[in-house]
């Protein structure tokens, strides 16, 4: 007898090919037989799909949920949206392998870098192993989710070097770091994550440690990864429009020295971002092919709307800035009031102002708490300038001052014109692309890139139709699963794993995104829930019933050897 029979709904199977009617039947948390509606009879549940889509779950490869695991097995909101498989461990941040003298250091590190609250890493990360493969096995029968993780450079090079780690590393300390790397990959470490980024500066507004790295040794480290299968390197080159030649060369030169592919984050579609930057951007792509290697970019197929305040990391991208927002608190308040200070500023944002992130200008006020400001909530800062006779900057910094340090503004469309839309499509066509890129987990006072997945096959499918529902599955399911190696997953075929999402065409989309405090310590953080996603299911078993958690925890640590083969 089936498990579960999931009938009469349209099985749009991953593949990209049409869509059919079929019942689904699955036994030991895999597909058993697709067949004709009504053609499966016995089952121990039933599931009625009549009018929805069933795909397969939707697949996010590049998230920061290492320390969010640790408390909410769900890994919410992503759970609510459909996805069933996560990929973490990105950007050189881990919070494994670790001992006694980095602990402190990687934990503040990953808050300041990936916008966590420390109060909540604080107490929810006890820290009761120090391997990568003792981590693992204390998310053993814990999660919901498919989770997979690489290990990190920034983590592994503080352990190694201690405190004097802001230097080129020896020949013998190249050796420790691959020593370490080695055996979280033999102990089920998808692949090996580093970082270049302009911005990931630590809690002490020093560059991160992988900042350090030369390019000898990030490819020493990269041919760890050698004749491994289903692993993969995961880099971020820089958050400059154009990247760097030593950038392009060293992805080009780690994937061909590693055998295995590539990622890096992000390219990205809007206001400011010019397309024959991202032209360039991608075409790291084909200089590592000419070499034997295999580079991809991840992309958000959705504008994302920022909401940030002066914490907010992608400042510390702009010249000037870091030493200024790495202040002790009345120190920084007192130079954001200084007009000498404000000028530096200024000029720092000279060539960047039109980038989202600093796009004053447009950026609205989201929250004060002052009831002095609660006039200026909604409004944009170019309209308040314009009265006062400043710059959009000082309205900011005054805001900022005036609501110590609290008020929070978003940023403006991001491109959700009609010229910008054709252009993501052109990108989400390009085979040099993967879509992805939430930062699921981190940021998250910040993104609420988790609900792309809905909106993607939803208003975008639906309204737009720059792409069918079919070849908009298919981007986030099987061709992500064919890229990283995940054995069996990604797609809707007789033996493959049963992680399935049914969800109304008609309806599924992202719900308003609103402040929750629901994290350790009473902390807070953007949440969206989903509407029209009816069921969601982890190896055969239901994690969400019509949006609601079931507390089900079916889900896999992802093991690269026995979970992952070579990439497709």
């Amino acid at each position: 007898m089936l498990d579960c029979i999931i009938r009469g709904g349209t099985v749009v199977d991953g593949t990209g090919s049409p869509g059919i009617l079929a019942d689904v039947g699955i036994h030991n948390g895999r597909i058993a037989v697709l067949g004709k509606p009504g053609s499966l009879v016995e089952a121990r549940r039933s599931i009625d799909a009549q009018g929805l889509v069933v795909a397969p779950g939707f697949i996010d490869v590049h998230t920061h949920y290492d320390a969010q695991v640790m408390w909410d097995p769900n890994l919410t909101p992503s759970s609510l949206h459909g996805v069933t498989t996560v990929l973490g461990g990105n950007c050189g941040f881990t919070i494994a392998p670790v001992n006694a003298s980095s602990a402190d250091y990687v934990m503040r590190m990953l808050a300041c870098v990936e916008a966590m609250p420390v109060a909540a890493l604080e107490e929810a990360l006890e820290f009761r192993w120090n391997t990568f493969g003792e981590w693992l096995d204390q998310l053993e029968g814990q999660v919901a989710l498919n989770v997979g993780f690489s290990v990190g450079h920034s983590t592994v090079r503080r352990m190694v070097m201690g405190e004097d780690w802001r230097r080129a590393a020896s020949k013998a300390e190249i050796t420790a770091m691959a020593s370490e790397i080695d055996a979280a990959l033999r102990a089920g470490a998808l692949g090996f994550s580093s970082s270049w980024g302009d911005v990931h500066n630590d809690h002490q507004g020093n560059p991160v440690p992988s900042r350090f790295a030369t390019r000898e040794e990030l490819l020493a480290l990269a041919r760890v990864l050698h004749g491994r299968a289903g692993t993969m390197l995961e880099f971020i080159p820089g958050n400059q429009p154009v990247f760097r030649d030593a950038s392009v060369e060293l992805m080009a030169d780690m994937s061909a020295a590693s055998g295995r592919p590539l990622n890096w984050n992000a390219i990205t579609v809007g206001t400011g971002v010019d397309w024959a930057a991202n032209q360039a951007r991608m075409a790291v792509a084909d200089r590592a092919a000419v070499r034997g290697g295999r580079v991809t970019g991840l992309t958000l197929p959705v504008p994302q709307p920022i909401w940030l305040d002066i914490n907010t990391i992608a400042f510390n991208g702009l010249p000037g800035w870091p030493e200024i927002l790495c202040l002790p608190h009345e120190e920084r308040m007192r130079a954001l009031a200084d007009p000498a200070v404000r000028a530096k500023m200024a000029k720092g944002l000279v060539g960047n102002d039109q980038r989202s992130f600093y796009n004053f200008a447009a950026m609205k006020v989201d929250t004060v708490h002052e009831p002095s400001l609660q006039l200026l909530q909604g409004r944009t800062l170019a309209d308040i300038a314009t009265e006062r006779g400043c710059s959009a900057l000082d309205v900011f910094l005054d805001t900022v001052i005036a609501d110590g340090t609290r008020a929070r503004f978003v940023t403006g469309s991001c491109g959700d014109d009609e010229a910008s839309w054709d252009l993501r499509a052109k990108i989400w066509n390009d085979p040099r692309v993967l879509i992805g890129g939430s930062d699921a987990g981190a940021h998250v006072d910040v993104f609420a890139c988790y609900g792309f997945f809905t909106d993607f096959i939803g208003p975008n499918v639906r309204d737009r139709k720059l792409i069918s529902l079919e070849d908009a599955v298919h981007k986030i399911t099987d061709m992500p699963a064919r890229f990283f190696g995940l054995k069996e997953r990604g797609r809707l075929a007789p033996g493959w794993h049963a992680d399935i999402t049914v969800f109304d065409p008609a309806t599924v989309c992202t719900n308003k995104v609103q402040m929750r405090a629901d994290m350790p310590a009473g902390q807070s953080r953007l949440y969206a829930d989903a509407t029209g996603i009816a069921h969601v299911l982890v190896n055969g078993v239901e994690i969400t019933t019509d949006g609601k958690l079931t507390g089900a925890l079916p889900g896999t640590v992802l093991r690269s050897g026995r979970d992952t083969l070579d990439s497709a």
